[in-house]
Formats: structure tokens, sequence, C-alpha cells
């Protein structure tokens, strides 16, 4: 019991990060656990009818009686390595990812991500021929299209930041984005055409939404607030925000507006000397901002 306290604790006080990592984990554990039991009593493969019923098929008629799988497919794993794999490249892209930008764009991110890989997954596999045989018995499974956009998305906003890579030395991250995306294109008539197509459709979400955020725009602000009134909506506690206003400084929208984007020059300010010297080279007080600005 003390090991469930413990993994309750570390879900309760994780980052966003951690809880998508702990999520992925107990959907993999619950769906092999209800496959045994489904197994004992009849002998089949309990695990994959569970699976059948969670991952997203290309198939329009199937799709229209399961559409929860547009959300289930992006945190369902079949196979223990695929699990192990995609929960490596999520801490990893994560962990970069909200070094600069917060929490709420990050899952946001994932779920987009993952819707947008799921769509274009759709869309190619019937629009293009080739894929006629295939689309009235494919399904989509896994983390990797919410994963790679949270990747692609890091790497968009700090192109030049640098990783130590085993046997590799110092890597910038917009080289191991453009590795991932090349290995995808030149995967698809292989295997798991599929899953690659996803890939490259949660990337494209990454890349639009750091450009369009660098110029000001996040598309991610109407989905971030449907998510926290949907969480406030099933939880148990209500919170109560105290705002104190403090005479006189009450701000008006074009002030408001103003102060927004001299904030966001002095942080594209600090990123491209990110870039050009490394985050070694920020002084105290710019790494100090960066942390804060982050938090935001």
């Amino acid at each position: 019991m003390n090991i469930i306290n413990d993994l309750k604790h570390q879900f309760k006080t994780g980052t966003a990060l951690i809880k998508l990592i702990f999520i992925n984990v107990a959907v993999f554990v619950l769906v092999h656990l209800i496959g045994l039991f489904i197994f004992f009593f009849t002998g089949s493969s309990g695990a994959s009818l569970v699976v059948s019923w969670l991952a997203l098929p290309s198939e329009l008629s199937q799709l229209i009686f399961q559409p929860w799988t547009f959300i289930s497919y992006m945190f369902l794993h079949q196979g223990l390595m695929h699990l192990l794999f995609n929960m490596l490249v999520l801490y990893f892209g994560g962990q970069i990812f909200m070094q600069f930008l917060d929490e709420k764009k990050l899952v946001a991110t994932y779920l987009l991500g993952g819707f947008a890989g799921g769509l274009v997954y759709i869309i190619t596999f019937n629009i293009f021929p080739v894929f006629n045989q295939l689309a009235p018995v494919s399904i989509l499974l896994g983390a990797s299209a919410s994963v790679i956009a949270v990747l692609i998305a890091a790497a968009t906003y700090v192109p030049n930041f640098t990783v130590r890579l085993l046997f590799l030395g110092n890597v910038r991250l917009k080289y191991i984005a453009i590795f991932y995306l090349v290995l995808d294109l030149i995967s698809i008539p292989q295997n798991n055409a599929g899953g690659h197509i996803s890939h490259l459709g949660g990337a494209l979400f990454g890349f639009l939404f750091i450009t369009q955020l660098k110029k000001g725009k996040d598309i991610t602000l109407g989905f971030s607030k449907w998510l926290n009134y949907f969480k406030h909506l099933f939880s148990s506690k209500k919170n109560i925000r105290v705002v104190y206003k403090k005479p006189g400084k009450t701000k008006t929208d074009e002030e408001y507006n103003k102060q927004k984007i001299l904030h966001q020059k002095k942080v594209d300010a600090i990123l491209d000397k990110i870039a050009k010297s490394g985050y070694d080279s920020l002084s105290k007080d710019e790494k100090a901002f960066l942390f804060d600005a982050s938090k935001k």
C-alpha cells in the first residue's frame, strides 16, 4: 500500500509532464490487466480486444461509432518497448519545452498534436489509393504523434538549444528534430505507414503552434481554457481566487497589450542570446526573468 500511496503522491505533486507519463503507463497496465481477465474467461487475446476498442480506426464508418478513440489512442500502447521509447522521448522533449513554456501549453501541445496526427492519418488513408486495402483494417495507437509535437515545438522555439548525447557529444536540438522528421518520411513506404504519417501531423502542429506563438498568437489558448473549465467542472474542491488591485494601477487594454509586446520582445532577445552563445552566457537577472516568464 505504501507503493500505491507514493505513486499517488508523485502524481498529485508532479508536473504536467510527469502526469502525462503516469497516465500513459497506467493505461498500459490497465489494458493488460483487463486483457488478462478476459483471457481467463474466453481464452482469446483480451489485450487485443481492448486495444481494438481504444485505438483510432481509419475506416470512417467505424470511427463514427468510436469517436472517443481520437483521445484514447494517444495514451494507448500495446508493446512495452513502444511505451518506453515514447515516454523517454516525451520526457526528453518535455523537459526542454517546460524550461521556456508553461505546463498548460505542454498539455495542449500533447493533446492537440495527437489530434492533428490522428486527423492527418485518417485523411491520408481515405484519400490516397495506395491505402485502399489497408484502410478498412488499419488502426492507430501510441503517443508518438503527441510526443513528436512536443519535441518539434521545443526545437522550433529554441532550435540551437544544445544537448549532450551519448557517443555523439553536443548536438543542437534542431538537428535531432530534423533527424526524426526525415526518418519518418523515408519510413512511410517501408512499414507502419499510418504511424509515420501521424508523426508528421503531430510535428506540423508543433511547428505551427510555435511559429504563431512567436508572432504573439497562442492558438492553444481557447483549448487550454476549455480544459481548465472541464477540470474545475469535475473538481471536488472549488477554488476561490482573490484579486487585489492597487488604486491607480488598473491598466487599459492598450497599456496591457503594449506591456505584453515589450515582455515578449525581451523574452525573444534572451532566446536569441541563448541561440548564439548558449544558456550559460545569460546573466543572473536574465535567467531569473526567463524562469519567471516560463511560469506565466
